[in-house]
This record gives structure tokens, sequence and C-alpha cells, in this order.
């Protein structure tokens, strides 16, 4: 579920949707939520409204196989997810680091007001998982470490997938990232976000044009934008990414094998 979902489906008298922080210009308080990296579409950002408004960070895609982490998190409100770091999603636990102790009550309140709280055993789950994680990288070693293999398997997908798009460049486009240096790997690397933001060069409903060919997508104008992009996800099973790949370069030759 998107923030713009949540907001409406909430229908707070507090506070209303009003789109693309780009666009907005009126005067008052006002919440900015900066995802970065973005979903969907994997890029960094930062703050563009910069009034004295409220921010909240979503940096739920911030770890090391995604995007080269350029320095320490430091901001009001940041949010983080298990899903995105480890891809337990079945275990729903998130967490927030805030530094006013007021907001971070009033938040544990929600929750526990709207969800009864968060399953201790689902805690202590995360919390196994995360010393494991921690045990691979003070041993030191790439085959332990869970963010350098995590890392690969993103590269190595990427470039297949860049391969079949480059390969029909007046029909497919994906957008291009640059190489940073990476604190965490001490070295310079690049991004391989955990979705792709593929682009119709046609113009066309590309949504439906990869759904005829049995690609489950998320449409762009889920997104705010134009229904010539799509989202679709590099963080499926083998099998799957590797049938995606198929069903694309069928596409793409069934649309005219243009370069």
């Amino acid at each position: 579920m998107s923030f713009k979902e949540e907001v409406e489906f909430l229908r707070s008298r507090l506070y209303k949707w009003e789109g693309d922080a780009n666009t907005f210009h009126k005067e008052g308080p006002y919440i900015e939520v900066v995802t970065s990296p973005s979903n969907p579409d994997g890029t960094i950002r930062r703050a563009v409204v910069n009034r004295g408004g409220k921010l909240i960070h979503d940096l739920a895609y911030y770890w090391p196989q995604y995007t080269p982490i350029t320095g320490a998190a430091d901001h009001d409100i940041i949010l983080f997810t298990f899903s995105k770091c480890t891809g337990h999603a079945g275990s729903r636990i998130g967490w927030a680091i805030v530094k006013d102790e007021q907001v971070a009550s009033k938040m544990t309140k929600f929750i526990e007001l709207s969800s009864i709280g968060v399953s201790k055993e689902s805690q202590l789950r995360a919390a196994k998982i995360l010393e494991a994680l921690n045990d691979g990288l003070e041993n030191d070693t790439r085959s332990d470490n869970f963010f350098e293999y995590g890392r690969r398997i993103m590269a190595e997908r990427w470039e297949k997938l860049r391969k079949i798009v480059e390969s029909s460049s007046k029909i497919f486009g994906l957008l291009e990232y640059p190489d940073e240096f990476c604190n965490f790997s001490k070295g310079i690397t690049g991004s391989y976000p955990a979705f792709a933001w593929l682009e119709s060069k046609k113009n066309e409903d590309i949504a439906n044009l990869l759904g005829a060919h049995k690609m489950l997508t998320r449409t762009g104008t889920r997104f705010g934008t134009e229904s010539k992009y799509v989202r679709i996800s590099m963080m499926s099973r083998d099998e799957v990414f590797n049938l995606f790949l198929e069903r694309l370069a069928a596409a793409k030759a069934s649309n005219g094998n243009d370069h």
C-alpha cells in the first residue's frame, strides 16, 4: 500500500494527501515523506519543499545490496522495514529511529491501538536473524557476508535485464544509476534497486502490453505518473525471474525487434 492510499483510507481531519512535493506550494504546516532510494524508480531523493515542515525519511531500501551507502542517516524520523533488509516480509516487522520522544510515544500508542502491538514471536525471529547477519559481518568473509551476497545476486539480475532492454532500445528503456563510493563495502559500487522502472519508448500502456504476455506489473499511474511506465520486482525467486526475462524477450520480439 502506498502512502497516498494509507492517507486516503484513514480520512483524518488533521491532514490530507497533497501529491508530489515538487508541486506543493501551499503555506502552513506540512509533512514531507522522503523515500530514498525511491520506490518505484530506485533513485536517491532528498527533501524538496524546505520550508520548516516535518520530514519523514523512508529508508526501506537504503541497504548495501541495493545502493551504495554514501553516509550515515541522520534525520528526525527514519523508517525501516525488515522485509526489505532480508526478505522476511511475513514477519511484519519494521522499526523507526525517532529523535523527538513525544513523537515516538505517539507512534507507539498508534501501533498499540491499530494492531494490538507487535508480535513477540516476530520480534524474536527478527532479532535472531539480525544477530546472524551481524555474525556474518564479524567473520569478515565474502561467503558469510549477506549483503555482499545479495549485491552479487542483484547485480547479476540487473545485467540480464539490461541486456534484453538494450537490445530493444526503441521499445523499452531503463534508468541509469551512477557508481558511488560505498562506506559499507569500502569501494565504488553500483546501484541495483529492488524494482526496475521500465519505460515504453513508444508511449504505450506498458502494463497492458506486458500483461498480454502474462507479466504482472504495477502501472506508473499508481505512482502519480504516466501509463508508459511500470514497476517490476527484481526480488522474485530465480525460476520466476528467469521466466519474466523469457516473456519480456518474447514481448520485445512481438512488438517489433527494433534496435
